[in-house]
């Protein structure tokens, strides 16, 4: 017997910026319950990208750090991803689109899991060049979302699978 939804709390707009993403990207970005050392780099990585925007010779990243995280966010998120379905004895990647609370919390996922791969740098300098590289739909984060793209075009001979 199944048990009722759960009730999704309602989330808080940061102080800074007043913005539920930059609330999430906060939430996941946070290790052991350090909430301030979370708020701090992030923070720090809006200034960084602030500096670097300020110099850039690309017309796209002349915005605030909060429109290029905003970019960064978008261009990350993914649309579709495909789950493994069993038919008869056979297992079947069936591509499915992806409700809004998934999406971003996917591409926040990614945007993190790619700013902590990158080594050698501060974790606010690691970040920042990931929010600007996914802003200019580069580096890894948005590679991950080509990938799902790509594996989820390649099986929609399965769609009709879909429950």
């Amino acid at each position: 017997m199944r048990r009722g939804t759960s009730v999704r709390r309602p989330i808080l707009p940061d102080a800074r910026f007043g913005n539920v993403h930059v609330t999430q990207f906060i939430g996941r970005l946070m290790l052991d319950g350090k909430r301030s050392l979370a708020e701090r780099i992030m923070y720090q990585a809006f200034e960084i990208i602030d500096e670097r925007t300020q110099v850039s010779t690309d017309e796209r990243l002349k915005r605030p750090a909060l429109e290029v995280f905003e970019m960064a966010l978008r261009n990350a998120t993914p649309t579709v991803e495909v789950k493994p379905r069993r038919v008869g004895g056979a297992t079947y990647q069936v591509p499915i689109d992806i409700r809004r609370e998934r999406r971003d919390a996917l591409a926040m996922r990614w945007l993190l899991q790619a700013a902590r791969s990158r080594k050698g740098k501060p974790m606010a300098d690691r970040l920042a060049s990931e929010l600007l590289d996914a802003a200019l739909m580069q580096g890894a984060a948005i590679r991950k979302r080509e990938e799902t793209h790509k594996m989820a075009e390649s099986n929609r001979a399965f769609a009709h699978y879909r429950r």
